[in-house]
């Protein structure tokens, strides 16, 4: 627990709930929330829990991240180190480790998705919204831009032409239209977003966890370039004898649910 805001992690069988509190302040992310996020994922990555297969990323109360504490921002954004420190060894860190997650991460996003929001949002494989959602980073107005790996981030998942609107304009944008630039998969009306990510979560739950490991792995090889491919080409068919494999062909066959 972390005075003036907290993420904790909650197991439901094969499915875990990330979920952001910042109570007051539409879960804006805290210096402290953001190791502690960090570590939840640092935690995961380490513990390698086969049994574990989709996490959803929340935020409490009606909204999902409001973005960065502002209140704390005066104690380190004026002197170079100290900013660079906050960015690069506490946000990206962060964001980081959501990105290398070997688990499907489904963001349940709920009113306001802005700034850290949006950028931890980023890191998520699929996004499903409220029809009143909001999705910006006005930061411009606070005399400041986004850090140059956090932009690239969302510039990479939202799109040029709304990641330039976004923070050269300081514009907010509802759902539809992130859902028609492709960040989200599904608006729906606001009280059928945490029944419907649920669905989706158990889903990928039923599913082949290998599978879905190597999937991501691949994904993340599409960022990296030729070396990258190479690099994953070298064990990409090391799974032919596994167990989950063999079961998804056999129970095709058999005409019968595959027991994952």
């Amino acid at each position: 627990m972390t005075a003036g805001g907290t993420v904790s992690l909650r197991r439901e069988g094969a499915t875990a709930v990330l979920t952001l509190s910042n109570a007051g302040r539409l879960n804006a992310m805290t210096r402290a929330m953001w190791r502690e996020l960090r570590a939840v994922f640092d935690d995961i990555a380490d513990q390698d829990d086969a049994a574990l297969r989709c996490i959803v990323v929340r935020g409490e109360g009606g909204a999902f991240c409001a973005g960065g504490d502002i209140s704390e921002y005066p104690s380190f954004r004026f002197e170079a180190h100290s900013l660079r420190e906050f960015h690069e060894n506490e946000v990206w860190a962060a964001l980081q480790a959501l990105l290398d997650c070997p688990v499907p991460l489904v963001a349940q996003i709920e009113g306001a998705c802005m700034g850290a929001g949006i950028e931890i949002a980023s890191c998520c494989d699929i996004r499903i919204a409220g029809a009143s959602a909001k999705f910006g980073a006005p930061i411009a107005r606070l005399g400041f831009p986004m850090a140059p790996r956090e932009a690239a981030l969302v510039h990479g998942a939202i799109g040029d032409v709304l990641a330039r609107d976004m923070l050269l304009a300081a514009s907010v944008h509802g759902a539809q239209r992130l859902y028609d630039a492709g960040f989200l998969l599904q608006v729906l009306a606001d009280d059928e977003v945490a029944a419907a990510v649920r669905v989706h979560a158990d889903r990928i739950a039923t599913l082949a966890p290998q599978a879905a490991r190597l999937h991501k792995r691949t994904f993340a090889m599409l960022k990296g370039g030729a070396q990258a491919t190479q690099t994953l080409l070298a064990t990409a068919y090391d799974y032919a004898g596994a167990a989950e494999h063999r079961e998804g062909i056999a129970a095709f066959l058999a005409k019968r649910t595959p027991n994952f």
